[in-house]
């Protein structure tokens, strides 16, 4: 399972379910625009890799004109799935291999940007929270030799007081039979 590339287009008004004439519709006015482009093909070949990049943006593009504001759509290209998701006018698109399930692409596709910012929060506050619980068992693992070494102490403490107290009773029974 991989994505390939993650885009963000803006479609033009003009071409969103509209026209037909994509490919013979005259200047750049008809063209999606590429907002935001994420893309990976380092498993092509070095040389494969540039004209990969150009087909991922024209795809893109035409998938963005073509899909419907609320509306979401997949389309199967050789081994690889290009879903889309055209929400308030914007187009995200996603190529991914055939084998990333459909739910889990859209469920990327559909993340709002305020939720993806919460979890971004939540995960930075469970990083400081794992730094902190290491700490602390660090300082009860310091704690727990400190402990040891005290016990240790205090078992010779309670020899040298068993040996006082004999003494001691010694000492007194001496001066009771006076």
């Amino acid at each position: 399972m991989k994505i390939t590339a993650l885009l963000v287009l803006k479609p033009s008004s003009s071409g969103a379910g509209g026209s037909s004439s994509t490919s013979s519709g005259g200047g750049s006015g008809s063209e999606a625009v590429v907002l935001a482009n994420a893309t990976d093909v380092s498993h092509f070949g070095y040389f494969q890799r540039s004209a990969a990049r150009e087909f991922i943006v024209f795809v893109a593009r035409t998938v963005a004109q073509r899909t419907q504001p609320g509306q979401r759509q997949s389309v199967q290209h050789e081994e690889y799935k290009v879903h889309s998701y055209n929400r308030n006018g914007l187009c995200v698109v996603a190529f991914m291999d055939d084998h990333y399930p459909v739910r889990s692409a859209f469920s990327v596709l559909n993340k709002d940007p305020a939720e993806a910012d919460k979890l971004t929060k939540i995960q930075r506050d469970l990083d400081e929270t794992k730094i902190i619980l290491h700490k602390t068992i660090e300082n009860v693992l310091a704690r727990g030799e400190r402990l040891d070494s005290l016990v240790e102490k205090s078992s010779d403490l309670s020899a040298a007081s068993q040996m006082f107290y004999k003494q001691a009773k010694k000492t007194n029974q001496c001066c009771t039979i006076l």
